[in-house]
């Protein structure tokens, strides 16, 4: 889930930002990259429950795995969304340019709310390790503190690199690929 919503989810946020293309190919970037993140935070959640069951260990049980649902139905939801406004063809350009801020904002306010819960993750997956006899300052939970503080930081700069550009494009007449 980590690799899928937050690394190639903020790829997909900055690619669509930041890459001197067309915006046409920006927008098979961004949505192919939103679409394969997607898949990976569905087989993340599947895994979950895999190993839950496997483990005789309760399903949906934290705020981690309650958030973590809603946010993959959010993901899925935007990424419809998108798919049907911005990149079908069809679609007034009226509602393209009026849904656009709200796209950013919705898609922002999910990313941010992934970072979030994966930090409630790592926390709950170290308490978990530490209950079982890890070390409160051992190599593994050294490791485990680092990689989350390592996913703040790296999706605290896909928002700030999102939020410090400029809009390149002058008009928003989206059209349909």
């Amino acid at each position: 889930m980590l690799i899928g919503l937050i690394i190639i989810g903020g790829e997909a946020i900055i690619t669509y930002k930041t890459l001197p293309l067309n915006k046409e190919t920006k927008k098979v970037i961004h949505m192919v990259l939103h679409a394969i993140a997607l898949i990976l935070g569905i087989i993340g959640v599947y895994a979950a429950f895999k190993y839950h069951n496997e483990s005789s260990i309760a399903n949906l049980y934290s705020l981690h795995s309650w958030l973590g649902i809603g946010i993959i139905v959010l993901y899925g939801i935007q990424w419809i969304y998108g798919f049907v406004i911005f990149f079908y063809p069809g679609g007034q350009s009226t509602l393209r340019r009026d849904s656009l801020p709200w796209h950013v904002l919705f898609g922002l306010f999910v990313y941010i709310l992934a970072v979030g819960n994966a930090t409630l993750g790592f926390l709950e997956k170290l308490t978990f390790l530490e209950n079982s006899g890890l070390a409160k300052y051992g190599p593994e939970a050294i490791l485990v503190n680092f990689t989350a503080v390592v996913t703040v930081l790296f999706g605290t700069f896909v928002i700030f690199t999102v939020l410090s550009q400029p809009v390149i494009e002058d008009d928003y007449s989206y059209s349909a690929i």
